[in-house]
């Protein structure tokens, strides 16, 4: 997503709390200058950034944006806190509310341990104070974008501000129907983080003996995952892009466990004219319509994932490659730069000043 929005504003500068992106990797910057914070240097931040979470609001103001007219923020944890002036317009694209901070917190301490002790009542505290800071700094954006109404309502509940929506671009270009057969598995590609619910797809599988699941990605639970796996569940660890592709055109369908503030991965099979089969909440269920693009189960649990293969299967031949091909078209990149200028100048007036973005 930073790499269009630098499209749209090729004058622009980047700010970023740490950057170890490798040579290799950078093209998509085309030469835009990046600065970072203080982070940069700390001890072990190129491995261990996440643990200076503490220190991240005071990175992101220590940013000085004074000499600019438009900052952009691309926030799913700080970047939104930068310091502007009333001379100053900020728009903000949220990808969510800190979650662990809000929502999530529950889940966020039980899953790491810290739903007791000293640790969980230090944990506690520093995000009670981040909850502080996040609600005090949304009153220095002057404009919000979610990218989701998902995400729109998670706004509203926490800082009481509307949101324009524009749903993230997808490489719909990238990602395209294959013209070979397709398989006979179902395919999971995710982070094997908790709440992604791979776990789920395992536990489902095993009562489905009979069907084949192949799990791409790598992760902490990976591990635990492969203990309880059936003989019908393949994992493939990570895989480069065109690997991930290649299983994407050829799946049977696509299952998706998560709660998803969008869920760009679901969009990227549907581009391959792949069938989702996906858990009815958060983002993707604005992305993939019931009995079209797939099936939407009701309930985050294995029982009803089952069932949501099992109704896939009823319905498998009306669905057509073409039609799920032409709902993943409606995420394009050339789709949401269209989009994102116009929110962007219809607060600015015809004039689009030059730009710094802060991600």
């Amino acid at each position: 997503m930073l790499a269009r929005i630098l499209q749209c504003y090729p004058q622009a500068e980047v700010f970023t709390l740490v950057d170890f992106l490798p040579a290799a990797e950078r093209g998509f910057l085309a030469g835009h200058p990046v600065h970072t914070s203080f982070l940069q240097r700390a001890p072990l931040a190129r491995r261990f950034y996440r643990h200076y979470l503490p220190w991240m609001p005071l990175a992101v103001e220590s940013f000085d944006l004074s000499g600019f007219d438009l900052v952009i923020s691309s926030s799913y944890c700080v970047a939104k806190g930068v310091l502007t002036g009333p001379d100053q317009t900020h728009v903000s694209y949220v990808h969510s509310p800190m979650r662990y901070a809000w929502d999530l917190q529950h889940q966020y301490l039980r899953q790491h341990g810290l739903e007791h002790g000293v640790g969980g009542f230090l944990t506690r505290r520093l995000l009670h104070e981040l909850r502080l800071w996040d609600v005090r700094t949304a009153n220095g954006v002057d404009v919000f974008i979610a990218n989701s109404d998902f995400i729109a309502r998670r706004i509203w509940k926490i800082y009481r501000r509307e949101s324009l929506v524009v749903h993230p671009p997808v490489d719909t270009d990238y990602f395209h129907p294959g013209g070979g057969e397709r398989g006979d598995f179902y395919l999971s590609v995710s982070r094997l983080v908790p709440y992604k619910c791979t776990r789920l797809m395992v536990e489902a599988f095993a009562r489905l003996p009979d069907r084949q699941l192949v799990v791409i990605g790598d992760g902490p639970e990976l591990k635990s995952l492969k203990a309880i796996a059936g003989p019908n569940v393949k994992f493939l660890g990570y895989q480069p892009d065109a690997v991930v592709r290649e299983h994407l055109q050829r799946a049977r369908a696509y299952l998706y466990a998560a709660l998803e503030d969008f869920g760009i991965a679901p969009v990227e099979a549907m581009a391959c004219g792949t069938p989702v089969i996906a858990y009815g909440k958060g983002g993707v269920s604005e992305s993939v319509i019931d009995g079209r693009c797939g099936v939407l189960y009701p309930e985050q649990t294995s029982e009803s994932l089952a069932e949501g293969i099992a109704s896939f299967e009823r319905r498998a031949a009306r669905f057509s490659s073409a039609d799920i091909r032409a709902q993943a078209l409606r995420f394009s990149p050339e789709r949401f730069m269209h989009q994102f200028r116009d929110c962007i100048e219809q607060q600015l007036g015809q004039h689009v000043p030059t730009v710094r973005a802060a991600g």
